[in-house]
């Protein structure tokens, strides 16, 4: 028969495992409540990066338009400057 001693070490190590176990099964939802926290934080630092990338294409579409209204004035002008040596030199011009 065991002595009370060992009765208590066994009833001791009981206690313990069922206490590992209750901190086990609270750790879960923990971990859990954490991981839509991380999720949030992961989709503001894709909108930042994705505002970012937006502003960056938005100045480079700007950048072309304007360039394409320069290069429009500019074979406007050549068109004209055309017709008019062709006009002065007799030349029928172009329609």
């Amino acid at each position: 028969m065991a002595s009370a001693a060992e009765q208590a070490v066994r009833r001791l190590e009981a206690a313990l495992r069922g206490l590992e176990t209750a901190i086990a099964q609270r750790l879960v939802p923990v971990a859990d409540a954490t991981r839509p926290a991380k999720e949030v934080e992961q989709l503001a630092a894709d909108k930042a990066r994705l505002a970012d990338s937006l502003d960056q294409l938005q100045a480079r579409a700007a950048r072309l338009e304007s360039a394409n209204r320069e290069v429009s004035r500019r074979l406007g002008v050549a068109v004209e400057t055309i017709r008019e040596i062709l006009q002065t030199s007799g030349e029928p011009s172009p329609p």
